[in-house]
């Protein structure tokens, strides 16, 4: 299954949760995205041609991020650019998630491997405002 969570018609994360499945390849984010989020399943022997990705210049502006839930569980709070409480969500081993837009914050609830992918180069004193998350 894959859930997309919006908020006043802005896209704030897409869920990509372990049960899914498609074969072939299918790309699940819009071309125009920051960070393009694709899934593939192929059978055996299915080759993919070398290829290389060319040096093309591209401008973002913010960052997006991906989490990879290898181990545990965390519940993630999603947050408006107001910084207003709107929802959350469980996710637990083999759950991907994209953090789009607005703001996000999270509990870890059991001993929790993740691996986190985003667009750089990270700059620390630039990148993040923290604040008081408070839920409903």
């Amino acid at each position: 299954m894959i859930e997309t969570i919006t908020h006043k018609d802005i896209v704030l994360a897409i869920i990509v949760y372990k049960n899914y499945h498609k074969d072939g390849i299918s790309f699940i984010t819009p071309n125009d995205y920051t960070l393009q989020l694709g899934y593939m399943h192929h059978p055996a022997n299915h080759e993919i041609k070398p290829h290389m990705h060319l040096p093309v210049c591209r401008e973002t502006i913010g960052t997006q991020e991906v989490l990879i839930i290898k181990e545990g569980s965390i519940l993630i709070d999603f947050y408006s650019f107001e910084q207003e409480y709107l929802e959350s969500r469980n996710l637990s081993k083999g759950d991907i998630i994209l953090l789009i837009n607005a703001g996000h914050g999270m509990t870890i609830l059991e001993p929790t491997t993740m691996i986190e992918v985003k667009n750089g180069p990270y700059s620390p004193d630039e990148d993040k405002k923290k604040f008081e998350g408070k839920k409903i």
